[in-house]
Formats: C-alpha cells, sequence, structure tokens
C-alpha cells in the first residue's frame, strides 16, 4: 500500500500512516522496517506514526522536514541515529510525544477545498460504520480558531453528517493558563447547536500533568510544578464553570491530579461540572472512590487493543487483566463512556472498540481480561450510547431512540447481539440516519444514499484505497453464515444474558425470551444505532 500511494502522491506532498495499527496485526507480527519504507518509496517523504512511541521516516521524510546529523533531539523525545552520528529515521518519544506530532505538523497543508472536501468523505467514512456523533478532544497542533475554519464552514452550510461536541486543547507548553483565559471570552461551554458545540477543555490542561501511554517506556514521572500549573488552570475553569478532561494514563499521575482538584473543591466546589479523566488504564479503587466523591467520571478507550502486549511485557499478564477496570467503575455507578482514542493512536472504527470491550482481547489476538472485566454486549453498547451522551451534556437528546431525542440512529450490516465475537469487527452500516436525514446507505437501501463530490485531490489515498480496510474477505463469509438476516428486519427474540437484559426489556422475570416493547426507552431492538 505504501508503494501504491508513493507512486500516486505528487512533491512536495507526504504519504502518512497516521496511527490505528498494530505491528501484532499482521501475519508476521512485526513493524515495517526503515530498509523497507526506503525501499518501496525512495523520493516521496512517507511519514509512519506508530501509537505514541515512535515514527518511522523515509530518507525523503527526513529531507522534508531538514533532520540531519546536526539537529538536536526534542525534549522528551529521540532522534534514532546510526553510529556515525546520522538519523535513521525514526523518531522515539522517551515518553513526550511532542517530538511525533510536531513533525507531523510540518507536513504540505492541502488547499482549503481539499480540506472540505476530504472532511466530508472522512464524516461519511464514520456515517458507513455506524456512527451519528463524536466528542473530539482536541489534539497537537490543533490550534482554536483558526484550526476549525474547515469544520464551521461545513456547520454553516449544512453539511455535517455527524454531529461534533468539541473541547479544548492548549498547546502552548507554559503558556497553558493564557490559552484558557484567551478561550474563555471568546466561547461559552455548550454553545452553538446541534451539529457543533463547545464542551469545554482538554484532555491537555498543562504539559506537566501530560502522562502519556507509551508502554514501550518506563512509566513518567511528572514534573515537580505539576500540582502548581494544573491548579491554576483547574481553579480558572471552575470559577468560570467551564466543564473540563484530563488526560491520565496512571493511577500516579491521577492521584496527584485529585490532590488538586479535592483543594480547589473545598473552596470553589465543582458542583454540577462535568469533568472526567480520560484513559486511566491502571486508575486504583482508592483513587475511583475520590473521582467518585467529586462526582467526576472517565471516558475509556481501546488503547490497550493495540498495546496490551507492550503492556503484559512490562507490567505483567495479572496487571493487565483490569487495565482499565471498567467493570469496577460501572458496579461503583461512576459515569463511563466508550471511545476510541482516533486517529493517532486507536483505529476510529467503533466496532473494534465494541469487540475490546466484549472479548477483552487486543486486535492481535492476545486475551487480556478474564469474565471479570469483559462487558456484556448490552453493556458495551450502553457505554457508546448513553455513557457517551453523558460526557458531552446530552443524555437528555442522545443515546436512546425515545420520542423528543434526535432520530439518529444506524441500521447495521449484522446483529451486533448474536454475531460471532470476532465477527464484530466487521460489522458496517447499511443505512444511517441523522436527524431523521439518511446521510449513508448501502446494499439494499442503495438508491437513498447522499451523494458526496468525488475524492479531491486526485490522489488522495481515499480515492484509491477506500475507507476503513476489513480483515480479510472470509471475515465476510464468517458473519454472512451466522447472522439471521441483514439489517433489523429478524424476529427480535434471540438470547440476550444477564442482568441488562431486564434493563433492556428483553427477558421475563424467570428467563424466558419475550418481544420487548418498543414504548420501552430502551427498546432498542438488535442495538441498531450508534453513537
Amino acid at each position: 500500500m505504501l508503494k501504491i500511494q508513493a507512486d500516486r502522491t505528487p512533491a512536495p506532498q507526504w504519504v502518512c500512516v497516521v496511527g490505528g495499527w498494530s505491528e501484532f496485526q499482521f501475519k508476521e507480527r512485526r513493524m515495517p522496517t526503515l530498509a523497507e519504507i526506503n525501499a518501496v518509496a525512495p523520493d516521496t517523504p512517507v511519514f509512519v506514526l506508530h501509537l505514541y512511541d515512535r515514527a518511522l521516516l523515509n530518507r525523503a521524510a527526513l529531507r522534508a522536514v531538514g533532520i540531519t546529523k546536526d539537529t538536536p533531539d526534542f525534549t522528551g523525545g529521540r532522534i534514532e541515529r546510526d553510529a556515525n552520528g546520522n538519523p535513521t529515521g525514526m523518531l522515539i518519544a522517551e515518553p513526550n510525544a511532542l517530538i511525533l506530532y510536531a513533525t507531523l505538523a510540518k507536513r504540505p497543508k492541502l488547499p482549503m477545498s481539499d480540506q472540505i472536501n476530504s472532511t466530508r468523505h472522512f464524516m461519511c467514512e464514520l456515517n458507513r460504520l455506524g456512527v451519528t456523533s463524536c466528542i473530539d478532544a482536541g489534539g497537537g497542533y490543533q490550534n482554536y480558531p483558526e484550526d476549525y475554519e474547515v469544520i464551521e464552514k461545513l456547520r454553516e452550510d449544512g453539511q455535517m453528517t455527524v454531529r461534533i461536541a468539541y473541547n479544548l486543547f492548549t498547546q502552548n507548553k507554559s503558556g497553558e493558563l493564557a490559552d484558557f483565559k484567551k478561550w474563555v471570552g471568546m466561547v461559552k461551554p455548550y454553545s452553538g447547536d446541534q451539529y457543533l458545540r463547545h464542551n469545554g477543555a482538554g484532555e491537555m490542561l498543562v504539559f506537566s500533568a501530560a502522562d502519556f501511554e507509551d508502554f514501550l517506556q518506563p512509566r513518567p514521572d511528572m514534573a515537580a510544578n505539576m500540582e502548581k500549573e494544573l491548579g491554576e488552570v483547574v481553579r480558572f475553569l471552575v470559577e468560570n464553570r467551564w466543564p473540563f478532561r484530563l488526560h491520565a494514563t496512571y493511577d500516579e499521575t491521577i492521584g496527584r491530579a485529585l490532590d488538586v482538584f479535592e483543594t480547589i473543591n473545598r473552596d470553589t466546589p465543582f458542583g454540577d461540572i462535568r469533568w472526567f479523566f480520560d484513559h486511566a488504564e491502571t486508575v486504583s479503587e482508592k483513587n475511583l472512590e475520590r473521582i467518585q466523591r467529586l462526582n467526576g467520571g472517565v471516558a475509556v478507550q481501546h488503547r490497550m487493543a493495540f498495546q496490551g502486549e507492550y503492556f503484559v511485557d512490562r507490567y505483567g499478564k495479572l496487571a493487565a487483566e483490569h487495565s482499565p477496570p471498567i467493570r469496577k467503575m460501572l458496579v461503583m455507578g461512576i459515569p463511563v463512556g466508550g471511545g476510541t482514542d482516533a486517529t493517532r493512536v486507536a483505529s476510529y472504527n467503533p466496532w473494534v472498540s465494541l469487540y475490546w470491550l466484549v472479548t477483552g482481547k487486543t486486535v492481535g489476538g492476545l486475551p487480556l481480561y478474564g469474565d471479570a472485566n469483559r462487558l456484556e454486549r448490552e453493556e458495551a453498547l450502553r457505554l457508546w450510547t448513553l455513557g457517551n451522551a453523558y460526557k458531552s451534556n446530552e443524555e437528555k437528546v442522545k443515546g436512546a431512540l425515545m420520542p423528543g431525542r434526535y432520530a439518529d440512529f444506524a441500521v447495521l450490516s449484522h446483529d451486533f447481539m448474536t454475531v460471532p465475537e470476532e465477527a464484530i469487527k466487521d460489522i458496517t452500516a447499511v443505512m444511517t440516519v441523522v436527524g431523521g436525514k439518511i446521510v449513508y446507505a448501502d446494499a439494499e437501501f442503495k438508491s437513498h444514499d447522499m451523494p458526496l463530490p468525488p475524492v479531491s485531490p486526485d490522489w488522495s489515498p481515499v480515492r484509491h484505497f477506500g475507507g476503513y480496510q476489513q480483515a480479510n474477505a472470509s471475515s465476510a463469509s464468517v458473519i454472512a453464515s451466522a447472522s439471521m438476516a441483514l439489517g433489523c428486519r429478524h424476529d427480535h427474540v434471540h438470547g440476550h444474558d444477564g442482568k441488562l437484559s431486564y434493563w433492556l426489556g428483553l427477558r421475563g422475570q424467570q428467563g424466558q425470551q419475550k418481544r420487548p416493547s418498543f414504548n420501552h426507552p430502551w427498546a432498542i431492538g438488535c442495538g441498531c444505532f450508534a453513537y
């Protein structure tokens, strides 16, 4: 694929692979080598991001970004060099990922017309996977408001097919408070409309509190000034009643952050502010109790599906069995949402995340969790629907099909509730509806599909390869042979196990199956919608 795209890409554009893959998904169970990449792309710059661990740059990419023998290392990052001191093309986060996304930010930008086109096609790709809404947690080198011009234009023109709640992510190390002071004067929490609305601060609040998630590296200790800097920003946010989220992978970071939050709460109460930690793979029960007392929540993403092997190698299988401890969070009643952390680390495909929640396996097939930390399918779906709607303060208008809520739903290609576990990853939508309008249609509904302009530029990889790549052709046959029918036309009397069946109205009190009442607020049938 790299060779095909390198041959199609004109100078000075790059070929980029930005996350969403694991070396363990390949038959060879390894990453491509720099020699292989240089062989297939000798002249076109190629940038391949692997998690937030490293980036592989061919020789043409090194020339494009100006990395030479004399280029100093980034703070918290390293340029790998050969015996003569020349850069090999490997950029390594140790453990700060700044070196990775700062280098990625140097690629040439497309003209505005192509940015608008590609954004429309990406939203359509999300619709194809059944997604009707997302929460954008910001990202490195995404500056507000200049880098939001494209999405604002699409909103103004009525061309959005995915509802977006966006958080503002500070970009200025040591100047984080200044960023938030500027933004508080520009935008109010939850302002916007049904398709594009502000969702608060984060997930970066201050650089000194960012512990990253590179399990190939030892756990980093946060800077001594973390509490001071984080305290200044969070106090300002609470005073201005801004919701916020904070990236935190490790329990040690979470504990120190909670010390700050509890101190602020004593004189400036959090009250009903929506706040939560992102990721929280190693959070302890003690710190979950502290989160609960402050009415906080947790957003979990399937990063372990892409780097669970590295976690087990470093911390052991026992530690991995409850990383993150989702079952414990749910038992405690902590608000939990499920997501992807796309697009730089994990895939944007929601079904890969749902597969991980249900099976406890990595994309490479390694079982991480026992029964105690795997979710039933209804539970996983709940995290992805009402659980996420709570994270954007929209649980009264999203997350369930009932009167008064948005008419957002997807008809799925196959039944999530009964399809074999390994086939969950290959589910797509055959029709997706947002606001009562069909925004994507395929198969028997193809005639209702919403036309888009051709992909531009004409050398775009989307024009050649399409969207998310299915694992293999045999997966489709597994789904087809096991599914009861296309979409939701079958009788909703298949087996649903576990206590959530009672919540969803899918099981009688004595265990007998019954047809659910479609007046029930959770009457989702086969779960054929996605948030």
